[in-house]
């Protein structure tokens, strides 16, 4: 079961604008993220950019701020019933490692996907150490259900955003998370809520399915 981090766990921002407040360039990443959610920007454009703001920062200080990340309520017990329902719960994201590692740990997700800063003694140089797109992730996606032995499309995703996109349309079972227009007409299912554990009515058809029918298509977008 894959789980988007900006805009599905992490509500009405990303977790790089969240981090950018503390790294002095917020309104300059928020207005790159803007671009690229409306398709006037690519994913490696605005990486460079944030990247560029975090050189000479130290990789300890990172949890600390992680610490007040926004989140929405329900992840803990999410996880928790995925895990009771023989699903396996990982993080399908754009977000940078520190924050998929950092979410991982916290609430005992199985794996974590995304791009990676470059650092040098300790320290963040600045730069993009590993690119990653929308395309990234559906195929980290395919080498998770490879690893487990399953096939991606007896496997779901929750996400909300134009990332999502390409993995929402290789798995049976999508469900779009307070998201975008896009988002919506390209996945199995709608959930609007605060609370994570909204979803789980809908994911309960990944269980009762058993692997043993199909499950529908998402919807053309």
């Amino acid at each position: 079961m894959f789980f988007d981090v900006d805009g599905t766990l992490v509500p009405g921002t990303s977790s790089s604008v969240f981090l950018a407040g503390h790294l002095g360039h917020r309104d300059e990443l928020a207005e790159a993220e803007d671009a690229y959610a409306s398709g006037a920007l690519d994913n490696r454009r605005v990486s460079e950019l944030d990247a560029a703001g975090w050189a000479g920062v130290a990789e300890e200080q990172v949890p600390d701020w992680l610490d007040g990340l926004p989140l929405v309520s329900g992840i803990t017990e999410t996880v928790a019933w995925c895990r009771r329902n023989a699903l396996v719960p990982v993080l399908a994201t754009l977000a940078w490692s520190p924050v998929g590692s950092y979410l991982t740990d916290r609430f005992g997700f199985h794996a974590f996907s995304g791009p990676r800063l470059e650092t040098a003694d300790g320290r963040f140089t600045g730069r993009v150490a590993r690119h990653f797109d929308e395309y990234g992730k559906r195929d980290f996606a395919l080498a998770q259900a490879r690893d487990l032995g399953l096939a991606l499309r007896s496997c779901g995703a929750v996400g909300d955003s134009r990332s999502d996109l390409p993995l929402f349309a290789s798995v049976g079972l999508s469900v779009a998370f307070n998201a975008s227009p896009g988002a919506r007409a390209a996945a199995t299912a709608t959930v609007d809520d605060g609370d994570l554990r909204a979803v789980l009515p809908v994911l309960s058809r990944l269980v009762t399915a058993a692997w043993s029918q199909p499950l529908a298509a998402p919807a053309e977008g």
